[in-house]
């Protein structure tokens, strides 16, 4: 069992999610001081979606959207993780709780957000359950030597000492004024929380003989009493082919006119074939308080030359599963003339028109091992209204007019081979609160926790969330490769980099937030000629990590910049680093290819020159900003600089203006040991050297050495005069930076 001593609390403010999480064995971070803020817990468990249980020896049990157990926290506070359930095959029943070794419970933070991988001594036995003599069914979890089993209405119970029966209960959360009941989503979603069971009734959709464009609607009768249910354990198989779709196995849930099949029930259903027709399509319109239906793809070709091929209408859950060793395309119409009315789990009558290849209006995952082609050729490739989760090893290649991949409520990935070209909007979207400029408790949100995903056009930005994105390792190390004529990463909030491979190419800012961006590890390479490449309107905060900006107008650019740690090997055109107020603005070409050159609101323009406040502050880390040629900076604050700590190397090719190396409009403190800065003019800040280099040899002091790119005539030192260095055997530590150049330092 592993576990983890975690402090979490849950802010509302601007800064966001706040926690800080450190292995047993590792010392409590000082910048784990920042979790002091106010806030307001109002999840047991702390992250997004998860149920609390109170479990049999006080534990939390902490249980996600799936009814999974995710983790557990002790009454000492410290965190446990499971194992997988043994036996676990991919063919899951309707029944089955779908395992997984996430552990992705940590929470954004201020400072150094944990994201580990589940660690190997997780697989450490757990003790023997004490309940073992009182069934012989197989549990589903232990948790501190107590066996969990499942019912079969999804609850969860285990046997006390006595071998009684005891069912689990929900904690309920504290209060938060963004959590309330009349919440239509809150609401919604309660029949499908684990634990919980539900009285709602669902009205079936029919099944629609008008398979033409021209149909305007399909209506569905107000019926309850059509609920159709299971009538024997076999799975269903539905077969397309020419004439149509036809079903063996039928449980009375199916029901198939020509190309159109419409499923009523939860459970398992296995499709193949081939059909193409303004009818192909599969329908999902299942009771909520159902436990989920599982669309089996097992070699299928679908294409709706209409309308959407796959319209999750109604479901707790819907997984979309292409099966092993199977290759499965899905192509929509490039246009909709048909409506959908029907009763939706509040008995509301909704119409709706289908707006991407793969449509569902509540929770959509996708998994399986095997291939899944999704072409959208009238909006979105896959989007649901609610939550978007993979889970699978699935190979998926998606196609889209619009965005890519659409969660509103959140997108989750934890696995997968996934390609996405968006033509005109973004490859990965969650924007729930945006409508209302609001934040929505844990919606709004894009979390990747492993998976290799490539976004080869996106015709606006590449990841795109309202709430947060947060890139972590909780599953694998995820690559990400974005190509975006916008913006590469971006929130209306808050971005946490956590951990993984990134590589941006952009025609806006890299990684943007209109509030704040934190780099708590990974390794980021950017390419944003025309713009930041990495900036945020409030603060940038780098405390692990590598940051690299081959190409940018300035490199790394917010109101507050703070580098607790991580290195840095940024070049821009214009100003490397920049602390400035105010929103972005300093690009020298917007998307239409006119000038800009930094005149947006607080953008100034550069050099020095603006007259908009902003804070920089170093305290470590090894950094190394390079500028292009013209007025320029290296690093620039158009207020306060301080640098009392971590290697700073400034290579700054100024010519006319002022600045150099080091710049601020108000005062400066250059005090780390280990700081050089080179240039051909001089420096607006730190103490001044005549001392002329050349990109052959090292220069530096006792404390630092460095070969320059360029070669001038002015040196910035912070422990007296610099000269040339002819060995760099004598220093103790050494870094090279991602473009090619090492730096030697002593601490």
């Amino acid at each position: 069992m592993l576990t983890r001593n975690c402090l979490g609390i849950t802010s509302l403010v601007a800064g966001g999610l706040i926690a800080g999480c450190s292995s047993d064995s590792s010392s409590t971070s000082p910048k784990d001081n920042l979790a002091d803020a106010t806030g307001i817990i109002t999840n047991a468990c702390v992250y997004d979606g998860y149920a609390a249980m109170q479990g049999a020896s006080g534990e939390t049990l902490c249980l996600d959207t799936e009814g999974t157990l995710a983790f557990w926290i002790n009454a000492d506070g410290s965190y446990g993780f499971p194992e997988a359930t043994p036996g676990s095959t991919e063919n899951n029943t309707a029944d089955s709780i779908e395992t997984s070794t996430d552990v992705g419970t940590t929470t954004p933070s201020d400072s150094t957000v944990s994201a580990d991988k589940p660690a190997e001594d997780s697989t450490d036995s757990e003790p023997a359950s004490e309940t073992q003599s009182c069934t012989t069914d197989k549990a589903l979890y232990t948790v501190n030597g107590i066996s969990y089993y499942k019912n079969e209405d999804g609850s969860l119970y285990y046997f006390d000492t006595d071998c009684n029966k005891t069912s689990l209960s929900m904690i309920a959360p504290a209060s938060s004024s963004s959590e309330n009941s009349d919440d239509p989503e809150t609401a919604a979603s309660s029949a499908s929380r684990p634990g919980l069971s539900s009285s709602e009734t669902a009205t079936p959709v029919s099944s629609s003989s008008n398979a033409t464009p021209s149909s305007s609607a399909v209506t569905v009768p107000n019926s309850s009493a059509s609920v159709a249910t299971p009538s024997n354990g076999s799975v269903p198989a539905i077969t397309y082919a020419a004439s149509g779709a036809t079903v063996e196995n039928n449980n009375n849930c199916v029901t198939v006119t020509g190309g159109e099949v419409v499923i009523t029930c939860a459970g398992d259903y296995d499709f193949s074939g081939s059909y193409n027709g303004a009818d192909a399509q599969i329908r999902v319109y299942s009771p909520k308080s159902d436990s989920g239906v599982y669309l089996n793809l097992r070699g299928l070709t679908l294409t709706n030359t209409a309308d959407a091929p796959i319209y999750a209408q109604m479901s707790s859950k819907t997984f979309v599963v292409a099966k092993s060793g199977t290759t499965n395309t899905l192509s929509d119409g490039s246009s909709r003339t048909k409506s959908y009315t029907y009763v939706n789990s509040n008995n509301e009558t909704k119409v709706d028109t289908t707006g991407a290849c793969i449509y569902a209006k509540d929770d959509l995952t996708i998994k399986g091992e095997g291939t899944l082609i999704v072409k959208g050729n009238y909006n979105n490739g896959i989007h649901t209204s609610n939550d978007l989760r993979f889970r699978g090893a699935t190979t998926i290649n998606v196609t889209a007019v619009n965005n890519g991949l659409k969660g509103k409520g959140t997108v989750d990935i934890e696995n997968g081979n996934i390609t996405i070209a968006a033509t005109n909007g973004d490859g990965i979207k969650s924007d729930e609160g945006e409508d209302a400029g609001s934040i929505v408790d844990n919606k709004g949100i894009v979390n990747i926790k492993g998976g290799n995903i490539t976004i080869t056009k996106a015709g606006d930005d590449g990841i795109q969330a309202y709430n947060y994105i947060i890139v972590q390792d909780s599953v694998s190390e995820p690559n990400i490769k974005v190509t975006s004529t916008g913006k590469g990463i971006v929130s209306d909030n808050r971005v946490y980099i956590n951990a993984g491979k990134i590589d941006i190419s952009s025609g806006d800012d890299g990684v943007h937030s209109n509030q704040n961006i934190y780099f708590n590890g990974g390794y980021t390479t950017i390419a944003a000629p025309k713009n930041d490449g990495v900036h945020a309107d409030s603060t940038l905060m780098i405390n692990d990590g590598t940051i690299y900006v081959t190409n940018s107008y300035e490199g790394l650019e917010a109101w507050y910049i703070k580098a607790n740690g991580g290195i840095t090997d940024v070049y821009g055109t214009d100003d490397a680093w920049n602390a400035a107020g105010g929103n972005d603005g300093s690009g020298n070409t917007n998307q239409g290819g006119q000038s800009n050159w930094g005149f947006g609101p607080g953008g100034g323009m550069g050099g020095g020159m603006g007259s908009s406040s902003g804070f920089l502050t170093i305290t470590g880390g090894v950094h190394h900003a390079k500028t292009g040629s013209g007025d320029t900076d290296g690093i620039d604050s158009n207020g306060e600089l301080t640098i009392s700590g971590g290697v700073v190397i400034v290579e700054c090719q100024i010519s006319g203006g002022m600045g150099g190396s080091f710049d601020a409009d108000g005062t400066a403190s250059l005090t780390s040991k280990t700081v050089l800065g080179f240039s051909s003019g001089s420096s607006e800040k730190g103490t001044n050297y005549n001392v002329s280099f050349t990109t052959g040899n090292y220069y530096g002091t006792s404390n630092i050495a460095f070969k320059p790119s360029i070669s001038g005539r002015y040196m910035v030192a912070t422990t007296g005069q610099p000269a040339q260095v002819s060995n760099t055997s004598s220093y103790q530590k050494s870094v090279t930076f991602p473009s090619g150049s090492t730096v030697y330092y002593n601490e």
